[in-house]
Formats: C-alpha cells, structure tokens, sequence
C-alpha cells in the first residue's frame, strides 16, 4: 500500500560529473522497516544514500519522502525533514571530546535541546557514556562508531541511512549496533543500510534490495534472499556461479 511506502527513487539519474552510477533506479523502501542495498563494488549502493542525502544531485527522476519529492534538497532540509546519515569510516572530531562530538551532532537543534536529548542517547551506548569526557580519538573503533551512530540520533530521525557500520568492529560490537538498528525500527525508524557483513545483516534485515550497474536487479524479503543457495557465491566471497552470465548478480539470484 502507498501508506506503506517512505522512499521511493522513481527513475532516478546520478553520479559524478559526465560518469552516471544509477541509470534509471527505481525502488521502494517500507516505513519502519529495515532494508539492506546490496551488490558488487560500483553498483551504486553508496551512491544511492550519498544521494538521498543531497550529498549527489538527481541528474533525472525523483526522490519521494512520504510522497514528497525531495530531488535537489539541501542537506539542511533533509535534517529537518527527518533524515540522517551515519557514512562509512570515521567522521569524528578527534580532539574534541565525546560530549563536544554529540553537541556538534545537535547544532541545529540548538543548545538547550541538544542538552536535553544527550543523556537519553547515552542509554543506548553505556560504554561511550562512561568516556563522556575523554577525547574521541582515545575511543576504540567499535566505541567511535557507537558515538557517531548516537550523534545522528540526537536529531530523532525518522529515516536513519549508514553506510558499512561493521567496518572495523568486533563481532560482539557489530551485533550490538545491529540490535540498536533493529530496536529503532521497532520504533517507527526506517533504516537504509549498506553493509559489508552480509549474512549477519540479512538475519536482521526486513527487506533486500540487490543492484547491478545501479540498477535494481531485485527486491526481496530478506529472509527469502538468506535462504538462496546462490548468496554465498556472489555476496560471500565466493567466485563464478555456474549458470550465470558472468556470474551476475541479476542471472544467478533471478
């Protein structure tokens, strides 16, 4: 049902400069569902987040936020909507300390709220709270990535996108920022991810969403994708998957 729907790339034309990494995508994402982009290195799964988020300007077809097309919007606007991005590596202010790192996270919401609301993400990463004052590059990686998952919820988003949140990480941590993912979809949060781990992710997933030459290839269950004896193959380090032509995403899983 539309009611269902938060995202909707409708045709959508993106890349740099004259090299074009989404030809003509379209998918739908659900609210309040988690939904993991897959496919080979330059499919465009990064892409299609750096353009969701203003960071990339549509060259073609539109971008719809609860039916709102939102192509071309800045990323402020996007904020205020609703939507936050956690990129991939490291994007931290390392001298300064946890507490300055999640007031910068808040700057648009002002001094006052953004105060109100740190403590309450706190709760969600014990071990960051407990380094409160220390400087965020004397954090380990998986307490780094924690602190810049908690400065984007600052902002209470309604639509959370993050690029390789394992990279980096110990598999206990990894689980936890899964369950953290899992409980703010519980919530109402839909989550947009890339994500490198792809069997851990497909286990906490809603739904999949595989591209090829940044175009969708399928739109699946993600329990229905875990269950294809070809996923191992093509996501999992795997090589030529017998049948397919070229071993491509689109052959071997259609």
């Amino acid at each position: 049902m539309a009611d269902d729907i938060c995202i909707e790339f409708d045709d959508v034309v993106a890349g740099y400069k004259d090299f074009m990494i989404l030809n003509n995508l379209s998918f739908k994402v659900r609210r309040g569902s988690i939904t993991l982009l897959l496919g080979p290195n330059g499919a465009g799964k990064s892409t299609v987040l750096k353009t969701l988020f203003g960071l990339l300007k549509p060259r073609q077809g539109r971008i719809l936020l609860n039916g709102e097309n939102i192509a071309g919007a800045t990323q402020k606007e996007l904020l205020a909507k609703g939507i936050a991005f956690v990129p991939q590596g490291r994007n931290l202010f390392g001298q300064l300390t946890v507490f300055q790192n999640l007031e910068l996270g808040g700057i648009t919401l002002g001094t006052k709220i953004t105060h109100e609301r740190i403590p309450e993400v706190l709760e969600f990463f014990p071990r960051v709270k407990e380094r409160l004052h220390s400087q965020a590059s004397a954090l380990s990686g998986g307490e780094q990535k924690q602190l810049e998952v908690g400065r984007a919820l600052l902002l209470r988003p309604k639509v959370l996108l993050i690029d390789e949140p394992s990279i980096g990480l110990s598999p206990l941590v990894v689980q936890d920022v899964f369950k953290l993912l899992q409980k703010l979809a519980g919530q109402g949060t839909t989550v947009l991810m890339v994500e490198q781990n792809v069997k851990s992710a497909l286990k906490m997933a809603d739904d999949a969403i595989a591209l090829e030459s940044g175009q969708l290839v399928l739109h699946k269950k993600a329990s229905e994708l875990l269950a294809d004896p070809n996923i191992e193959r093509l996501f999992l380090g795997g090589g030529h998957v017998p049948g397919a032509a070229g071993g491509s995403v689109a052959s071997a899983l259609l």
